[in-house]
């Protein structure tokens, strides 16, 4: 459903959210590390985050990625989402044809529509700062 970058980028901001409302700035090695990510590849999509300001990245040897503090709460899913994938996930058809509308639906399409609501609905209206507070309390993980 979301691109291999969107789902590490989901991973790593939840990652980082979840630190910096700790109060600590992660370092790429430590966000590729517990998210389960390869470095250099997590290095890409972090300072395509960055450049949207959705995080921090602070250079130097106390450097590091951060979400300010109280900021979580208002960066929505939505807003990864649409920083690394665009807005594909909204108006893609299910089966991948270039073009598919109520005019000339595919074979799914009526159904699909419905999905792709809800999860417009769910990425709009869940936080970093929500599912942070699941792995804080050990409700939830993002690596096995």
């Amino acid at each position: 459903m979301f691109s291999k970058a969107c789902q590490y980028g989901i991973k790593a901001s939840v990652y980082i959210a979840s630190q910096s409302e700790l109060g600590n700035r992660v370092s790429l090695r430590e966000i590729a590390y517990n998210v389960n990510s390869p470095e250099a590849f997590t290095a890409k999509i972090l300072h395509q985050l960055a450049k949207q300001n959705i995080l921090t990245s602070l250079k130097g040897p106390t450097g590091g990625f951060e979400i300010p503090k109280g900021r979580a709460a208002q960066i929505k899913l939505c807003n990864i989402v649409s920083a690394i994938d665009g807005d594909s996930i909204y108006v893609g058809c299910a089966l991948g044809f270039d073009r598919c509308d109520a005019r000339q639906p595919c074979p799914m399409h009526n159904k699909f529509v419905d999905i792709r609501d809800n999860l417009r609905e769910m990425l709009e209206n869940t936080s970093l700062l929500e599912l942070a507070n699941g792995l804080d309390v050990g409700m939830s993980f993002l690596k096995r």
